[in-house]
């Protein structure tokens, strides 16, 4: 049980640096909080203009994912499952941000290339489908987080399927006001920047 803990202490301390507002601070643009969604995530991110922060934030996003699942797994790959935990929910409930964080798409996928790649092909895949069909990249994470438990499973990984599939609800309700605005067309749209909130 304290190997696990430690295990999801760890993931969580990791997943819940805020690389999209760390960057953009240093980068001097607008207050991620203060504009689009107010998300902290590279979608926000990409809504002040800046591609080249966006693209940073998601790399990084992604990567302390992986980095997590892939520290934890020289141990097991138990632990390797609950520190991704720990990060996703680092990255949704940062304890910088008074719990504030971001919906998780990019360390979602971080998870998945630590835990097995070819699922996370098929995340791209049905992200990149489900974007270009709609143009909401929300749409596109909806989707493609339905995707990755099916797939694990189709390979026979049972307990990543399980670990996915409570990650998928987690992203699920976190994007419930983007799904409110894709039902009633006030989502704003890839590549579209956006105003600052009042």
């Amino acid at each position: 049980m304290e190997e696990k803990l430690i295990a999801f202490a760890f993931g969580y301390l990791l997943g819940s640096v805020p690389f999209g507002l760390v960057l953009t601070k240093l980068a001097g643009t607008s207050d991620l909080r203060s504009i689009g969604s107010g998300n902290i995530g590279a979608t926000n991110v990409l809504r002040t203009g800046r591609k080249d922060l966006a693209i940073a934030t998601l790399l990084l996003d992604a990567v302390k994912g992986t980095v997590a699942v892939l520290i934890a797994a020289q141990f097991s790959r138990e632990l390797a499952i609950i520190a991704g935990l720990g990060a996703f929910i680092g990255h949704l409930h940062p304890v910088w941000l008074k719990f504030k964080g971001g919906k998780g798409v990019a360390t979602f996928l971080g998870l998945v290339v630590a835990l097995h790649w070819p699922s996370a092909l098929v995340f791209i895949a049905a992200w990149l489908s489900a974007a270009f069909i709609t143009r909401y990249s929300s749409a596109g994470a909806l989707v493609a987080s339905l995707a990755v438990p099916i797939s694990l499973l189709v390979f026979g990984l049972e307990s990543e399927a399980e670990l996915f599939v409570a990650l998928a609800v987690l992203l699920w309700f976190r994007h419930a006001e983007n799904i409110r605005r894709i039902l009633n067309g006030t989502e704003g749209k890839i590549g579209q920047k956006a105003e600052a909130k009042n």
